[in-house]
């Protein structure tokens, strides 16, 4: 079993490897970053490709023999709908059971996903709170993890970018340097 947590990672910040760190203790299982080519729900929210995500995922993950980054869903057509992935998966890994891992902020938007009810066949639903977001009430919803709460966003990551202000300790160091190594978020 292995947890895909998927997501726009625009770009990967701390919160969301603190989230994974835990995770993948609770399982004792390998989660794997699963960044999305295009989120039906932020189509007008992406600043990075879907390939300079990818490879600061790669840089945050680098030495953590625990975590890896999937890219099934950069060859899949727009936009990256959770089903069509874990079909891909499936596919190419039968036998695997997943645990897809989502945000309490992702979990209320469930009952607009793309084939919703397929997603039990596919997958169990692991559900993490956010700062100022609650665990919604879904049936899909298999379990809820506790994680630390640390209040960090991509949004915030971005912005403080755009104003020239530090993220030093929000996003890795190796991260940091891909920003402003590429002029992202500016």
């Amino acid at each position: 079993m292995e947890a895909l947590f998927g997501g726009s990672f625009d770009p990967v910040h701390s919160g969301h490897l603190v989230v994974a760190e835990t995770v993948a203790e609770i399982l004792s299982a390998r989660v794997r970053f699963v960044p999305a080519r295009e989120q039906p729900f932020k189509r007008a929210a992406h600043v990075a490709t879907p390939e300079q995500r990818a490879e600061m995922l790669d840089l945050a993950v680098a030495g953590n023999p625990r975590f890896a980054v999937e890219r099934v869903e950069l060859s899949l057509p727009a936009p990256s709908y959770s089903v069509r992935t874990l079909r891909a998966l499936a596919e190419r890994e039968p036998g695997n059971r997943f645990v897809l891992l989502l945000g309490a902020d992702a979990a209320r938007e469930l009952s607009q996903w793309w084939e919703v009810e397929s997603l039990p066949a596919l997958a169990d639903v692991m559900v993490f709170a956010r700062p100022g977001c609650a665990v919604p009430e879904h049936r899909l919803i298999t379990r809820v993890v506790e994680v630390p709460a640390i209040d960090i966003s991509a949004t915030m990551v971005r912005e403080r970018v755009g104003q020239g202000r530090s993220i030093r300790y929000l996003v890795p160091d190796a991260v940091r340097e891909y920003i402003a190594t590429r002029g992202l978020y500016r």
